[in-house]
């Protein structure tokens, strides 16, 4: 989508398109360059920061994940030779009429429903009419007026730690443009090259109202929002590969007053991180420029990355009309009520619910049912060997601590890991008998994935015991002790820290199979011993 469909709490200055908005002159843009530029450099003081009220909304749009496009049977997949998955539909040639998706309308009830909106059980497509090389049709389907989704909200936390409700203006469906590529090509400096694989492709626009106080409370609102739509299915949520892409208008206004300030839309920003950092840099470089007696010009600016700032793109300053209407050659859009319970029972239990019953049900801190429940996968796959462990709370410090950080370090998902459930239920209940150490679960976990194999298999090669046996280690400690005099000698003046030095002899005598918590305890009873 090229800019805002839904109304909003903001004055709405019109959605101009990247390709025939009003452009700047090279003058006027130099100009402006000029006063962002000095005002990045302008040092805001706290007290400064303090006197204004960021004001931000966030337009985000989702890529569904049907295995056709949205009005013909062309494949929904992302690469692919360029122009190769298409149609005389999806080109727009003359006499192809569109016919709707019914996946895709499921899927985008699923994902409204699942952010709170209030599903229009009739809603209409229009024609978006614009103009630019990646748009063959010369329009845009999408929904203007009669969106099929309204008034939803995502909790996000307040600088308190409060929940705080952030609110879904709309949801609406709409097709995807095709592609522009300006790199890469020996005659990229003079042409852009056009891939059209893209349109059509299905899209839901989610757009918030302008709500949102803070980057760090736009960050949580899209991290909220994508956990949420991996956990219906209906979007990968994959930013690399453009199916979920964010624009965020943002504004400054001083505390206190009643009138939102000029805003900029921030545009080609690909992670969530970039976004906050962007948003941090947009509002500071307005307050500069206020503090300095200069006007916000309403623009949309690109984020550079490598320079750490945003670059005027275009002027905002009026209205673009897109002559929006109905399209002709599809009929309304109705989702009854039947149909709404019939896609509402592929609801899956959504995370926040999910995180209080994993807490509940297992004994979780909020910390690490939280981090179970960002993915789907991740969740499913902790509560099936929590509940045939002996203890769910071992089950998850090992996943959390042990699993995730292995496959972080191989960069492969869950579903690559070489431990399987079964695996992890063994490790689980091996360490939590004291059948074996933490020491040597880190080594047969290295094992498993430098080998390639699951953990029940390494295991019963390795077969390593821990001494357990309280005479075995009185042993090794005596013999420590008398080979250490030094060290006792210190012991006894006071230094009391030396205990670390005896257990980790012990440890290595051991060949690291001596009981950790039996140890520790051995080592400190017999220096005492030896100190009286």
């Amino acid at each position: 989508m090229r800019g805002r469909n839904g109304a909003s709490a903001w004055e709405e200055a019109g959605p101009p398109s990247a390709r025939n908005g009003n452009r700047l002159s090279a003058s006027a843009r130099a100009g402006i360059d000029k006063i962002n530029h000095m005002s990045a450099a302008f040092a805001l003081s706290p007290e400064v920061l303090a006197k204004y009220q960021p004001v931000i909304g966030l337009e985000v749009h989702v890529q569904l994940l049907t295995r056709s496009k949205a009005f013909c049977g062309c494949r929904n997949e992302y690469g692919g030779e360029p122009n190769t998955h298409v149609c005389p539909v999806c080109l727009g040639l003359p006499g192809a009429l569109p016919v709707l998706n019914r996946q895709a309308v499921e899927f985008a009830v699923l994902a409204a429903k699942a952010i709170g909106c209030r599903i229009r059980e009739t809603s209409v497509f229009a024609r978006k009419n614009y103009f630019y090389p990646d748009l063959p049709k010369g329009y845009q389907i999408s929904q203007f007026d009669k969106p099929i989704a309204e008034h939803g909200e995502i909790i996000v936390s307040d600088a308190e730690g409060n929940p705080k409700p952030i609110g879904v203006t709309r949801l609406h469906m709409e097709e995807d443009a095709g592609k522009s590529l300006h790199d890469g090509f020996p005659d990229s400096a003079s042409r852009s090259y056009i891939d059209l694989n893209r349109c059509g492709t299905p899209l839901v626009e989610i757009v918030s109202e302008p709500d949102l106080r803070s980057p760090d409370e736009a960050f949580e609102y899209l991290t909220r929002l994508k956990e949420i739509l991996l956990y219906t299915g209906v979007s990968d949520c994959n930013m690399e590969e453009g199916s979920l892409r964010c624009d965020a208008n943002v504004s400054v206004m001083l505390k206190g007053a009643d009138r939102f300030g000029a805003k900029a839309e921030v545009k080609n920003v690909n992670s969530f991180r970039y976004i906050r950092a962007a948003l941090q840099y947009e509002i500071e470089r307005q307050i500069g420029i206020l503090e300095e007696g200069g006007r916000v010009v309403q623009e949309s600016r690109l984020w550079n990355n490598a320079e750490g700032r945003t670059y005027s793109m275009r002027s905002k300053e009026h209205a673009h009309d897109y002559r929006y209407f109905p399209e002709p050659d599809l009929p309304p859009l109705v989702v009854g009520a039947e149909w709404q319970r019939q896609i509402l029972s592929a609801m899956p239990e959504l995370p926040e619910a999910r995180r209080s019953r994993l807490a509940s049900e297992f004994g979780l801190n909020a910390q690490d049912a939280a981090t179970l429940t960002t993915d789907r996968e991740l969740g499913n796959f902790f509560e099936s060997a929590a509940k045939a462990a002996k203890s769910p709370k071992r089950v998850a410090a090992i996943l959390l601590s042990e699993i995730t950080m292995r496959l972080r370090a191989a960069e492969i998902r869950l579903d690559q890991s070489p431990i399987s459930r079964e695996g992890l239920v063994t490790a689980a209940d091996l360490v939590e008998s004291g059948a074996i150490s933490s020491k040597q679960l880190k080594q047969l976990l290295d094992a498993c994935f430098s080998e390639g194999c699951d953990f029940i298999a390494i295991y019963e090669r390795d077969k390593p015991q821990q001494i357990s046996d309280t005479g075995a280690i009185e042993t090794m400690i005596d013999q420590v002790i008398a080979a250490n005099p030094a060290q006792v000698a210190q012991f006894k003046a006071g230094k009391r820290t030396v205990a670390a030095f005896f257990i980790g002899q012990v440890m290595r005598l051991s060949k690291g199979q001596a009981n950790p918590a039996l140890l520790n305890d051995l080592v400190v009873k017999k220096l005492d011993e030896a100190a009286g």
